[in-house]
């Protein structure tokens, strides 16, 4: 929901620039700015006759990350997939003149659908949860199916070595977050548990899913989709701030982990949903349901019965899952890290960064897991 304007921006010279580059959308502008949360300013703009529009823009002042807020990156991809069966938000402009409004920004179309928070799908009918979740998990394979190439997003990001340049980043970082001190007691945040155990794992090349590379969105999860009003379907992907070219089942790890950690102590951790739990929830399709429909679309060639392709696939996942979930333990530790600065302080920031315990070991459970995959692989 869009509501008072937090970060103010020149309408006017906004409205400036749209009479001479876009004056199909037309001006004055009523502008609102949605919710908290966003890493990207991002406001709904409404015109005389009511159409709506969506504005995007990098956040002012000075970046800490050069990588981030790459608004830039966000319109590309959107721009390039709208010639594909996946579906996105009309683009309809960027501008990358600071002196508009500021920072760069661009302007997309206003989706008016469903956004659901929960990936439960509260207060739907149990057949409406299981297409909802269906649709979520087709919108997904028909994404990795596009070649970059053929949408001119070949330059998009590296075609290989997605995990290996992933188990880098994460290494360098835990160590730095593990390093800082608590300003008062000067006690160290310390490392995860189980992560020199964890590095050499994801880091055997043996073990690792096969190097592919397609277009991934980086965040897919169900609250980053906009469904239709009334039908189960997708009718846009929204938050294409980490999108790149990588391995695509990072993104099919970070869409079924609620099926995962649902398991866990919520004593202990953060953002579980119950409802995940085996007939916990009517409607809800169960995870190998969605894997199988993930690959039915993703490779309709593919042999289901063939068993070293199912247990291939079943292995690979569950390696991807537990990378998954380390990064989760290595984001929370960050979170820990900031608090033993001072520069967190709420009860809600404290239960975070407790949590890398229990996601660390969680992950380590599932690594194991894929180990013992791996070895009933190799006598099919």
């Amino acid at each position: 929901m869009a509501g008072r304007v937090r970060h103010p921006i020149d309408i006017r010279s906004l409205e400036r620039w749209l009479n001479k580059t876009v004056p199909e959308i037309e001006t004055p502008l009523e502008v609102h700015q949605f919710g908290f949360g966003q890493s990207n300013p991002t406001y709904q703009l409404t015109t005389p006759s009511g159409d709506r529009y969506v504005l995007r823009k990098k956040p002012p002042g000075k970046l800490v990350s050069k990588t981030a807020h790459k608004v830039e990156r966000e319109y590309r991809i959107i721009a390039a997939l709208s010639t594909t069966d996946v579906p996105v938000p009309r683009a309809y402009c960027l501008c990358e003149d600071d002196s508009v409004i500021g920072t760069p920004f661009y302007i997309m179309e206003f989706l008016d659908g469903r956004i659901f928070e929960d990936p439960v799908i509260p207060n739907v009918l149990p057949d409406h949860r299981r297409a909802i979740w269906a649709d979520a998990v087709r919108t997904l394979a028909k994404l990795h199916r596009i070649d970059p190439k053929s949408v001119g997003l070949e330059s998009f990001g590296r075609h290989d070595g997605f995990y290996n340049r992933q188990i880098a980043t994460w290494k360098q970082i835990c160590g730095a977050q593990a390093a800082v001190e608590d300003v008062d007691t000067k006690e160290q945040v310390g490392q995860l548990p189980f992560f020199e155990e964890l590095m050499a794992f994801f880091g055997d090349g043996k073990a690792q899913p096969a190097d592919k590379g397609t277009l991934i969105h980086g965040d897919f999860k169900i609250d980053n989709l906009v469904f239709h009003k009334t039908e189960p379907r997708v009718i846009g992907i929204l938050d294409w701030e980490m999108s790149t070219i990588g391995h695509p089942l990072s993104d099919l790890a970070n869409l079924l982990t609620p099926y995962y950690t649902a398991f866990l102590d919520p004593a202990r951790s953060v953002h579980l949903h119950p409802g995940f739990l085996p007939k916990a929830t009517r409607g809800l399709p169960s995870r190998e349901d969605l894997t199988e429909l993930y690959f039915a679309v993703l490779e309709p060639e593919a042999r289901e019965e063939d068993r070293a392709v199912v247990e291939t696939r079943r292995r690979e996942l569950q390696w991807a899952q537990a990378f998954s979930i380390f990064r989760l333990a290595a984001i929370c530790q960050g979170i820990a890290a900031r608090l033993a600065r001072r520069q967190a302080s709420s009860e809600q920031a404290k239960r975070h960064g407790d949590a890398r315990t229990l996601f660390a070991e969680f992950a380590w459970e599932l690594a194991q897991s894929s180990k013992g995959a791996e070895a009933k692989t190799s006598k099919l």
